[in-house]
């Protein structure tokens, strides 16, 4: 019922998103140097790797780490970066990755590849039986603020909470964040 929830939603998005991609993608190509799309290697369910796309709105020398772990993030940025950040259109071309089916709408964040510890937790909580979505409870409860403990607490209540109701809720919720610019790192 979920992945035919997703492609759902993803039919009506696309033809409207679908400009607002255009868009985005010719103000990353004519403001930076390098390509439009950053394919970065992510842990999806079951711990499988994956590659998700994302519009780039880092340089391409950054090093390949959680944001929060580079000593100063805004270095790093393009001249449109912190905008795509802000507004979350970096986020746009994972629905590729839901039309895949390495991606949900509604799931904990997939994490990079490297960074063992929020995997280990997540396997140990068994979060790594979840198929890894664009939002999820963890990113309408804190987000970047969280430490990882706590993050994979909220992944884990989100495990024991799956539904269809509660992953609307969550939807609905990202939208206010996403409009308030909510706890959205730059």
């Amino acid at each position: 019922m979920k992945r035919w929830f997703d492609l759902v939603v993803l039919a009506c998005l696309a033809p409207v998103l679908l400009g607002v991609m255009v868009v985005v993608g010719l103000m990353v190509r004519l403001t930076s140097a390098g390509p439009v799309l950053y394919w970065s290697d992510r842990v999806g369910r079951r711990n499988r790797i994956f590659s998700m796309p994302k519009f780039r709105s880092m340089r391409i020398n950054t090093p390949v780490v959680a944001t929060h772990l580079l000593s100063d993030p805004a270095q790093y940025l393009t001249p449109i970066g912190a905008f795509l950040r802000k507004s979350s259109l970096d986020e746009l071309p994972q629905l590729w990755s839901i039309l895949t089916g390495d991606m949900s709408f509604v799931g904990p964040r997939p994490a990079l590849f490297n960074q063992f510890d929020l995997i280990a937790l997540r396997t140990r909580a068994g979060v790594h039986q979840l198929t890894p979505g664009i939002t999820g409870w963890a990113q309408i409860n804190g987000r970047d603020e969280l430490p990882i403990p706590q993050k994979v607490a909220l992944d884990k209540e989100h495990l024991n909470c799956q539904s269809l109701f509660f992953d609307i809720k969550i939807i609905f919720c990202t939208a206010l964040k996403v409009l308030r610019r909510d706890g959205i790192s730059h």
